[in-house]
């Protein structure tokens, strides 16, 4: 690109042509004036064809900023993704609790007639008849990274986790502290 930087706007819409050098490399030539010579038809055709690249080059780079615009968006999804999956889990680490969360384990989320939210380690079929006067949110899981994963979604989350651990399987370390996190997960 630094050869072409040099060169000027090419916006106005004349053929340029190279310039007469009746010497080229010191040798005279046989005809000057030949070399100078050129067909209006020639000059047509080369004025054409500069117009047709310069469509072709506007084309490809609307093209490659329409690829890029899809990246943009679909990276704009994602840090939302994100962001609404941590204040799901920044929600969910502030929910009232009177024990120790370990990774690995499933937690039931209820919430009491008064509005307040708390986790239980009884699921509603363990609470049975005796359950206090509660709705019952939902049952998650924590993770090791210290995220929350939905009972609902446990199958798709382990098997992401064991896709990775046949994709890096070949990888000592990788495949060490996968088989960590495989273990701890499925305790």
């Amino acid at each position: 690109m630094d050869a072409v930087e040099g060169l000027h706007d090419s916006s106005n819409k004349v053929a340029a042509l190279v310039e007469r050098n009746i010497l080229p490399q010191g040798i005279s030539l046989i005809d000057p004036a030949a070399v100078a010579k050129s067909s209006r038809q020639d000059l047509i055709a080369l004025a054409t064809e500069i117009e047709k690249a310069d469509r072709c080059i506007k084309a490809n780079a609307c093209n490659k900023l329409q690829v890029i615009a899809e990246q943009i968006r679909f990276l704009q999804k994602q840090a939302e993704g994100i962001f609404v999956e941590a204040e799901q889990n920044a929600k969910l680490h502030h929910v009232a609790c009177n024990f120790v969360k370990q990774p690995g384990h499933i937690y039931h989320l209820y919430q009491r007639d008064s509005g307040q939210f708390y986790f239980s380690m009884l699921s509603p079929e363990e609470w049975g008849n005796s359950a206090p006067s509660q709705s019952y949110k939902g049952s998650f899981r924590l993770e090791h990274d210290r995220s929350w994963t939905p009972v609902s979604e446990l199958q798709r989350k382990d098997n992401e986790l064991n896709l990775f651990k046949k994709t890096f399987s070949s990888n000592k370390l990788t495949n060490t502290l996968l088989q960590t996190v495989m273990l701890n997960t499925n305790t």
